[in-house]
């Protein structure tokens, strides 16, 4: 049943305030992809705090109007979803290309980055870069890791005292 008038508007506002709000957004195709794997899509997209949406083009180029992006989603092929990351630029675009290699109907296309569209190529490209969670445990671990290093050495020598004096009194035992 097709949409009415008061229906797209109210879809078109949620996404002009959901692009307001952006920090990236990816563009899948997926055409093929059954109903199960489209729940279980959603599913990962959700638990890390990302929305996906079914889009009609001609509503996301109303959106793209209103806020001066200058894409043309007609470059794009096929049914159109899109991911939208609020939290991080990368985890979207790291979920989308995961699912994709486990459901082959599933295609990340491209995307919005910096409020600029970018192909397939540099989605997949941004999807290979660490995400924010795995940058801030090597940042912790490059913070510690000289720490260790100082107590290993200091317990190196705490070690070798406490062998000389167990070997001075054996020695005199």
């Amino acid at each position: 049943m097709p949409k009415t008038k008061q229906q797209k508007e109210t879809t078109l506002k949620k996404l002009e305030e959901n692009l307001a709000k952006m920090k990236a957004a990816y563009f899948v195709t997926f055409d093929g992809l059954k109903v199960k794997e489209t729940v279980e899509l959603r599913k990962l997209l959700r638990e890390q705090k990302i929305d996906y949406e079914v889009i009609k083009k001609t509503l996301l180029r109303l959106a793209f109007k209103k806020y001066k992006l200058n894409i043309d989603v007609d470059k794009i092929s096929g049914s159109l979803g899109m991911a939208i990351g609020y939290e991080d630029e990368i985890t979207p675009a790291k979920v989308l290309d995961k699912f994709a290699k486990d459901h082959p109907a599933l295609k990340l296309v491209g995307g919005i980055y910096e409020n600029k569209l970018i192909d397939q190529k540099q989605a997949l490209a941004l999807a290979k870069l660490l995400g924010k969670e795995e940058l801030l445990a090597k940042l912790v671990w490059l913070v510690q890791y000289p720490v260790f290093g100082l107590v290993n050495v200091l317990q190196g020598n705490l070690r070798g005292l406490v062998y000389a004096l167990k070997a001075m009194s054996e020695k005199k035992a």
